[in-house]
């Protein structure tokens, strides 16, 4: 079971785009665990186009910060192999690399809950 999450901005945008309430599955999920998100999600959150963006960054800003000295994909598998973290993301690429480093992967299912897979 991880001891961390690692949010990535797809999982940010995921309670305005689909009326999820993050905290409440990441505690049905894992119990009281620490939530990151890598610096370089902001920067992200801060150039999307998507209208639920600026609600998106500030959910990140109630969550742990952390600098990486990666950027994007990296910088969250970085963090989710330091921390010894789940991902929460519905980004397939993303998704490949995190299982082929043994990384947790949590996932949206049914557009209202998360579900977990080794």
């Amino acid at each position: 079971m991880a001891r961390a999450i690692v949010l990535d901005a797809n999982a940010l945008l995921m309670p305005f785009q689909f009326k999820l309430n993050l905290d409440l599955e990441l505690r049905r999920l894992f119990g009281d665990v620490p939530v990151y998100v890598p610096g370089s999600v902001l920067g992200e959150l801060s150039n999307a186009r998507d209208k639920h963006a600026r609600a998106a960054l500030a959910l990140a800003r109630k969550y742990q910060v952390v600098d990486t000295r990666s950027q994007g994909d990296d910088a969250i598998v970085e963090l989710a192999v330091e921390k010894s973290a789940a991902v929460v993301t519905n980004d397939k690429e993303l998704i490949g690399r995190l299982r082929e480093a043994g990384i947790q992967v949590v996932r949206l299912r049914s557009m209202r809950h998360l579900e977990t897979r080794a």
